[in-house]
């Protein structure tokens, strides 16, 4: 390239690699690197195999110009220059042995006279002059011989080269048309399954399907119109038992793109807790806490599978997984979720489609907590009390979860506690929004003692391992080492079991020696489920945060979904939203205010929350909350007895 415009990689010489599901960059490995986002994870994976493909092809063609390697010339002309000589060599041979066979003709025709000792000398002096020439081909001959073995090393990794690219090459072809098979299958066993699930019954349930008709068929994304298992599998069940599944919606309205000066709002905020900072609806997500806690579950498939396992180290191995993929929802998600009222509840019933139900209550308000509890039918409960310490420094923002999150499991009676990381907002005030994950987890059993030990890799420039990294170890109670686990939060985690260890080498400025795991080939145990067409423009939901906050019927009054101010950004009226949202927190102030003489009176708070107990927990000594049962009943009753007006 003759004369390139500034900022131009040459592609013959780029690096291209992936940053994450949507996002990839292409560098010169100097100072030209750029930063490309596509609008999804096959369209990702499109460019760069067309990418990979044209650098093939201009490294090709480069090679074949050779204008541009030095070093290939050179060898060229240095080989050609033998060449040459060897021509040279072979016409010298070619006259002087002609020389010799005439002067041996003309010394057999001649007689024994006095000229036979000229011609005797004559040939002499011919095969000398042939003997001299032959040792100067031959040495030319060695001396090409070994150039040409000093640069077949090089042409040999130039070879190895090019084959890594094309296996590389056929690597990427071949995991795009798994893909698209994989895609087709889905299709079509959704399609397939679409169909025997409102094929039968029809008579009985049509009143219910015209009152879960939100979409048009043709519109609706197969994929989240699902039977359980049961019902499929069992062929002689009655029709009634075949009651289509309701239609969740796939799409929220797209996030409007209103301006904000964020300096003005932010400058007298720096040091001061998140939750007392008013913050406009432009900083926040149309969902809440609760709804985001309820998003733990996007994944609830691992526990079930946890629930299934004889083993508790393979056991461990899921619910670790479990733990990491939580935070698979938060790569792109930099809008902050609305803070919940005192007394305010979510529920996430889900029982016939995954065979869960969720129910989340705000326990407290300062400081703000939130206590989940979540069975399945499947064998396994899980139960959390997280509140959340935040602090604004300028440029960033950290997000302290304070809690311990519990799973149980029915069959084996395992039971599993952990806490969560550190979550970092960047270029709160200049530059674009990004999330990152560090910090360590112990995920222990307390039935066995078993213990997995996961660290969160926080993001550097300057680091060679891959972002958001994530590494562990599952041990016993013995400490011995039996699995590994290894991949990112946002992406997969794969796990490999140990069959020896060894100390190795000191690890920093420590002293400690690292500990080496021979393993067998890794499997994977999770991985991050593709983002629906058109995130980018419904703040990057995924399939379940987008009915999260759909309206549904028979729930509590207290519910996020009948919070008129989220209602109201989700909607797109976000300057109704703001004025909703400051009513609704004078109003929780006002009540606060009252509460607060109230307990002065009564000398302690007489605040208890509607459906969660406080108590000590007997495995961690915390004051938590614990779900103390009823509100299912309450539900199927209909009556909603006890709960406050805080809308």
């Amino acid at each position: 390239m003759g004369h390139t415009c500034r900022g131009t990689i040459n592609l013959a010489t780029a690096t291209i690699t992936v940053d994450d599901a949507c996002n990839f960059v292409i560098s010169n490995g100097g100072a030209q690197t750029y930063h490309l986002k596509a609008s999804c994870e096959v369209e990702r994976q499109r460019w760069i195999t067309a990418l990979e493909l044209a650098k093939a092809k201009a490294a090709c063609m480069q090679a074949e110009s050779g204008s541009q390697n030095s070093e290939v010339q050179s060898a060229l002309r240095t080989l050609g220059s033998k060449v040459e000589d060897l021509s040279t060599c072979n016409d010298l041979i070619s006259k002087h042995g002609s020389a010799l066979q005439r002067s041996l003709s003309e010394l057999d025709s001649l007689r024994l006279t006095g000229e036979a000792g000229d011609k005797i000398r004559q040939v002499t002096e011919r095969a000398t002059l042939f003997r001299i020439t032959s040792n100067a081909m031959i040495n030319a001959c060695r001396d090409f011989l070994a150039l040409a073995q000093a640069h077949s090393k090089r042409w040999q990794k130039a070879l190895q080269a090019e084959r890594e690219q094309r296996v590389r090459l056929e690597e990427t072809l071949e995991q795009l048309a798994k893909q698209h098979n994989h895609l087709e299958r889905a299709f079509r066993g959704a399609a397939q399954v679409n169909a025997s699930a409102a094929g039968p019954g029809k008579g009985e349930a049509s009143d219910e399907d015209d009152d879960n008709e939100f979409f048009d068929a043709m519109e609706e994304a197969p994929e989240f119109i699902t039977v359980p298992e049961p019902l499929a599998m069992n062929q002689e069940s009655p029709s009634l038992e075949l009651v289509p599944l309701k239609k969740r919606r796939t799409r929220i309205p797209d996030k409007p793109n209103y301006s904000l000066n964020l300096w003005s709002i932010m400058k007298n905020c720096i040091g001061k807790e998140l939750s007392k900072i008013p913050m406009p609806v432009n900083f926040n997500e149309p969902i809440s806490m609760l709804q985001r806690l309820s998003e733990d579950l996007e994944y609830h498939e691992l526990l079930d599978k946890a629930a299934k396992c004889q083993s508790s180290l393979e056991q461990m191995c899921y619910v670790a997984a479990f733990s990491v993929s939580s935070y698979s929802t938060t790569v792109h998600r930099t809008g902050k979720p609305f803070n919940p009222l005192l007394g305010e509840t979510y529920e996430l019933d889900r029982q016939r489609e995954s065979g869960y139900r969720s129910l989340c209550e705000q326990v407290s308000h300062h400081p703000p907590a939130a206590a989940h509890h979540a069975i399945s039918d499947r064998g396994w409960t899980l139960r959390q009390e997280i509140t959340v310490a935040s602090k604004f420094r300028g440029k960033y923002l950290s997000i302290m979860p304070l809690g311990t999150i519990h799973a149980s499991f029915e069959k084996s009676n395992n039971h599993y506690t952990w806490k969560k990381v550190t979550t970092t907002v960047h270029n709160i005030i200049v530059g674009k929004l990004w999330i990152d994950q560090s910090g360590e987890i112990d995920v222990v059993n307390h039935t066995t003692g078993d213990r997995c030990h996961l660290k969160f890799a926080p993001y550097s420039y300057f680091s060679r391992d891959i972002a958001r990294k994530v590494t562990g170890v599952v041990m016993d109670k013995d400490g011995k080492a039996h699995y590994v686990l290894s991949g990112t939060w946002d992406e997969k985690m794969e796990f490999s079991r140990v069959m020896q260890s060894s100390r190795g080498g000191e690890n920093g400025t420590e002293g400690k020696q690292k500990t080496v795991y021979q393993t067998l080939k890794a499997r994977e145990l999770w991985r991050r489920n593709p983002l629906p067409e058109g995130a980018e423009t419904m703040y990057y939901f995924t399939a379940l945060a987008l009915t999260l906050n759909e309206p549904e019927e028979g729930v509590a009054p207290t519910d996020s979904r009948r919070r008129p101010d989220q209602r109201l950004m989700e909607d797109g009226r976000w300057d109704e939203a703001n004025s909703e949202k400051q009513r609704l927190e004078e109003k929780q102030r006002s009540a606060r205010r009252e509460r607060e003489r109230e307990a002065a009176s009564a000398l302690h708070d007489n605040y208890q929350a509607l459906w969660f107990d406080r108590c000590v927990d007997q495995i961690t000594g915390e004051q938590v909350h614990i779900y103390k049962g009823g509100y299912w009943e309450e539900k199927e009753r209909g009556t909603w007895e006890g709960c406050p007006d805080i809308f």
